[in-house]
């Protein structure tokens, strides 16, 4: 967020196995997101045999996104998908591949450049919590 001049915080921390991501979603400046993400991955990651992702996660009740890069630029095309966490509670999320569709800036991407997501070519991961959902909508 602060790279686009909002003001949200996040912070992540290794805890022995686990990372624990915080964060505050404030909207003053336009703002909204909190996230993690990782840096580049080189050489890529190649998850073409697998079917998706798992997450194991606590949360707090809300909605995130996980979201997956197949370029090394920042501000490039992602593939996000959307999850539901439970207050305090451990889950395991599932997210299959074949649902992540093409973002940019909580928007989806069409066209040309909605290419389908090449799980040979994985170079960063990313975990967010954003007031939108996809194309304008609060997330819920």
């Amino acid at each position: 967020d602060v790279v686009m001049g909002g003001v949200s915080e996040s912070s992540m921390e290794a805890s022995g196995e686990n990372v624990v991501f915080k964060g505050i979603v404030r909207t003053e400046n336009n703002g909204g997101f909190a996230s993690m993400r990782t840096r580049n991955v080189d050489p890529a990651l190649d998850l073409s045999g697998e079917a998706g992702i798992t997450l194991r996660v606590r949360g707090n009740g809300m909605r995130f996104k996980f979201l997956v890069r197949t370029e090394t630029g920042f501000d490039a095309v992602a593939y996000a998908s959307s999850f539901d966490t439970k207050d305090g509670e451990w889950q395991e999320i599932d997210l299959p591949f074949k649902d992540f569709i093409p973002v940019f800036r909580a928007k989806t991407v069409t066209g040309d450049e909605a290419k389908p997501l090449n799980t040979k070519n994985i170079v960063s991961m990313q975990v967010m919590l954003s007031k939108f959902e996809y194309d304008g909508a609060l997330n819920p």
